[in-house]
């Protein structure tokens, strides 16, 4: 099935976005021409920046329908469910697509992969609210360890399969016909390695599933990626690299200005209108952004932490986390750290500031580059602290961490096109 890559906006297309976050999969969804109703994300700074963006858009543009009778404030799946489940009842069937995947960090292979973790059990209010909606699709994005097994930390020896399985047995005996892979986003014109598990799930009646011809969505995606990225100007037989995705907020040879958006004095930012690198996807980021963007604010390094980056950038492998035997050497706690390699894609974004260092500058990356490699616009505001610290660490969701956390727009972009094409 050829997919069309201009294609028309029509409110007949329409989602709700669940563990929505900061609107990664939600501004996906509105640029390939969907139309979204609501987005359920607790905290409250992910969803004031998902609402700035995509729901109390200022510059006119109406991204999603909101139901009067839903308040536009973070709520908890439980709490949505509790609260507005017979409202929900009401909109079965109108809802074409539910998006959004359940919170990561328990999946991770990043972190302790604890089958108890009471993230897991929000999979449970997804399924929930898919039973009471019944979308004709469904679009879950999830870390690659959603496919393992937990081994260690299963609670019992059932409990021992990958969670992805359990989830597609779920969905099945709801009704719905379930494809999944993994899929490496850099060959979306992400630029980062970050391969994630995606899982599209179509309702067993709908006609949709007659026009794959017994191929999966995922192989509609992957077939049609050539022709996304030259639709938006982008090369199709090499990844984007970091010094093309964020070579223009280089501070070498550049103009620094006091930050614009920090309640802290002396912290700098480059200035966004006088730089001058330009690269295709630069161009694509900057794109309708008028005005220098949020997020740009420079870190503030102790000289002796600038030194030891120094050391790492001069000893160690470009591209590469730091191997035990260079953390031995240069006596290093910290577990992953990735100096970068200018010609190659960055390592995956994560919520964590300090995970990599600039590939030529002694710095960690600005939260506007980590979100240039998220692909998220320039025009794209960022609201709530930069980080937080100590024992809020786990509770808050700061701009660092609502990038890291998010699907990236571009690639969420080619998934809605595909599957808008399906569901037409």
């Amino acid at each position: 099935m050829a997919i069309k890559t201009g294609l028309g906006r029509g409110d007949s297309f329409t989602f709700a976005d669940v563990f929505a976050g900061c609107g990664g999969l939600s501004l996906g969804l509105v640029n390939a021409g969907w139309k979204g109703r609501f987005a359920i994300e607790k905290n409250p700074d992910a969803f004031n920046t998902l609402s700035t963006n995509l729901v109390r858009d200022k510059r006119g543009k109406k991204r999603f329908d909101w139901p009067a009778w839903l308040p536009q404030s973070a709520v908890s799946t439980k709490q949505f469910l509790d609260s507005y489940g017979a409202h929900l009842e009401e909109m079965k069937g109108e809802i074409t697509l539910l998006a959004g995947g359940p919170p990561c960090q328990g999946f991770s292979l990043a972190g302790r992969r604890t089958q108890s973790d009471p993230r897991n059990a929000l999979t449970d209010d997804y399924i929930s609210i898919v039973k009471v909606l019944q979308p004709r699709f469904l679009l879950i994005e999830n870390v690659k360890g959603f496919t393992l097994q937990f081994k260690k930390n299963a609670s019992t020896t059932s409990d021992n399969g990958p969670y992805s399985e359990q989830v597609k047995q779920r969905l099945e005996l709801a009704g719905y016909k379930v494809f999944s892979g993994l899929v490496d986003l850099s060959l979306f014109g992400v630029p980062q390695s970050r391969k994630r598990f995606i899982l599209i799930a179509i309702k067993d009646d709908d006609i949709a599933l007659k026009k794959l011809c017994g191929k999966s969505p995922i192989d509609l995606l992957l077939a049609y990626r050539k022709r996304f990225l030259s639709y938006k100007g982008l090369t199709y037989d090499k990844a984007i690299s970091v010094k093309d995705a964020i070579g223009d907020l280089e501070t070498h040879g550049g103009i620094l200005i006091p930050c614009t958006d920090s309640p802290y004095k002396a912290y700098e930012q480059v200035n966004y209108e006088k730089t001058s690198f330009r690269s295709p996807f630069i161009e694509l980021m900057r794109k309708n952004s008028n005005i220098a963007p949020n997020s740009l604010r420079l870190p503030k390094h102790a000289e002796t932490t600038r030194q030891q980056f120094q050391l790492i950038m001069a000893t160690c492998t470009a591209g590469r986390t730091i191997s035990d035997s260079d953390r031995k050497r240069l006596g290093l706690k910290k577990h992953a750290l990735t100096p970068l390699k200018s010609s190659s894609p960055s390592a995956t974004i994560t919520t964590l500031p300090d995970d990599m260092i600039h590939y030529s500058e002694s710095r960690i990356l600005t939260a506007r580059e980590n979100a240039r490699l998220q692909t998220f616009p320039d025009s794209f505001q960022f609201q709530g602290p930069y980080t937080t610290g100590g024992p809020n660490r786990k509770n808050n969701c700061p701009r660092y961490t609502q990038i890291g956390n998010a699907v990236p727009p571009l690639f969420a972009e080619a998934v809605g096109r595909v599957l808008k094409q399906l569901a037409s």
